[in-house]
């Protein structure tokens, strides 16, 4: 893949994020449910095609931390492993998944993420994290449908 070369800078500030929203995906396992997540954000044009294999090598290395609290999981991977703009999606499953965590287990909604860089990536989870702690995730679940889901995760990640 080329870079662009012509006019974009690599670390603009305030990037207009990139936000996707999937509903009733069907997932056999949280690997599956992970790489629909991402996929979302490869699809939209914010990560690379090996972006989902990085996202699930993360819970595979390192346990099921990304399960944040009751049914959500916050999936992402370094941006060097595949983040090309800042991305965030929501994924509502058709039916929960295990993840193995002891305590947060079943997941049925997956916010995903990726970042062109470190700085956007601090900036983003800080966005997720104060837009979570605010209730996004019981307004995502009461969301009635792709539409509602997108502009209910668009309000909660502004661009400025």
């Amino acid at each position: 893949m080329t870079s662009h070369a012509g006019g974009a800078t690599p670390q603009t500030p305030r990037q207009r994020p990139l936000v996707t929203a999937t509903d009733k995906v069907s997932a056999g396992d949280w690997r599956e449910a992970v790489r629909k997540a991402a996929s979302a954000l490869v699809d939209a044009g914010a990560a690379g095609a090996g972006y989902p294999d990085a996202c699930v090598r993360v819970v595979e290395e390192n346990g099921p931390y990304i399960v944040l609290t009751k049914g959500l999981a916050l999936v992402h991977a370094r941006p060097e492993e595949g983040g090309l703009a800042v991305g965030v999606g929501v994924t509502r499953l058709a039916a929960p998944v295990e993840f193995g965590h002891p305590d947060n287990d079943p997941v049925d909604l997956l916010l995903a993420f990726c970042t062109p860089d470190p700085d956007a990536h601090v900036g983003t989870l800080a966005a997720l994290a104060r837009a979570l702690s605010g209730g996004l995730a019981d307004r995502l679940r009461a969301a009635s449908g792709e539409d509602d889901l997108t502009r209910t995760l668009k309000e909660a990640v502004p661009n400025d």
